[in-house]
């Protein structure tokens, strides 16, 4: 068996259900994962998972390393082993971070009283909790470009959510900004590059903003989200992780408001049709 096989397995083998989000029975024969828990994990199908821990399966994509990476909850240190004896290269840090360490993991999972998700430095939404979910929608049915949230601001704008003038210019211009200071600090991005490109080629908004230049982080702004619960205002602060450049986007609302006991209700209702899909 290869290493990259064994690897593989070991690892499978190590993820408890309780870690990923899944249910525990006494009666569960297998120690960690099954495999078709890690397809779903990683969205590719159980032949394939088969045909890898076979070592049937040869030059697995960089996207799919990094999905069974983060699928397989592996450190910086592993996922850099995986993609070695996969025979691709370690992600260069010239590259946007994509890996999400056990530990931000560990965070979302825990925290789930307020809504959270968690950003590349490129503003690609890779991870989230339910209660995000329920107020901002199930982000699984967005891919490619469509997760970006840069893209969708400066194209499609963000539906059922409302900015006062003041911080619909500040999140505007700062988003732009930023994703400035992410090119400049990961040139060899070739994703990073051609979002940039097609923006300034599709939103004369966003083509101005970046010919300004302007340098700047993502600050603090307050929004109003539509929910099926009714509009709820939040402040929506982002924290950086800085060993890999993720930002951890958090909703909260101010207490004693209308806006914080429907985020009350929400945690409730939504929570129990994101728990139904």
């Amino acid at each position: 068996m290869s290493e990259f096989a064994e690897a593989l397995r070991s690892w499978r083998d190590r993820v408890q259900p309780a870690q990923v989000g899944l249910p525990t029975s006494p009666r569960r024969r297998t120690a960690g994962l099954r495999r078709e828990e890690l397809a779903a994990l990683a969205n590719v199908s159980v032949d394939y998972i088969v045909r890898m821990e076979q070592g049937r399966a040869t030059n697995p994509s960089p996207q799919m390393l990094e999905a069974l990476a983060n699928a397989l909850r592996l450190t910086s240190a592993e996922r850099d082993h995986l993609f070695r004896v996969a025979g691709a290269a370690v992600p260069s840090p010239g590259v946007v971070p994509r890996h999400v360490s056990p530990g931000v993991r560990r965070i979302i999972d825990r925290l789930g009283d307020v809504p959270l998700a968690v950003f590349t430095a490129s503003h690609d939404i890779l991870l989230w909790n339910e209660l995000w979910a329920a107020m901002s929608g199930d982000q699984t049915r967005r891919t490619g470009i469509e997760r970006n949230l840069v893209w969708r601001h400066f194209t499609e704008g963000q539906r059922g959510v409302e900015y006062d003038d003041e911080h619909a210019e500040d999140f505007a211009a700062d988003l732009v900004a930023d994703l400035r200071q992410a090119a400049g600090r990961y040139p060899d991005d070739h994703e990073l590059a051609a979002l940039v490109d097609r923006l300034r080629t599709t939103s004369p908004d966003f083509a101005r903003r970046w010919g300004s230049a302007r340098i700047a982080s993502h600050r603090a702004s307050r929004k109003t989200v539509h929910t099926t619960v009714g509009p709820i205002t939040v402040d929506c602060d982002t924290l950086a992780v800085p060993d890999n450049d993720l930002r951890i986007v958090v909703y909260t609302t101010v207490p004693g408001t209308e806006s914080a006991s429907r985020l009350d209700l929400l945690r409730v209702t939504g929570l129990e049709e994101v728990s139904a899909r």
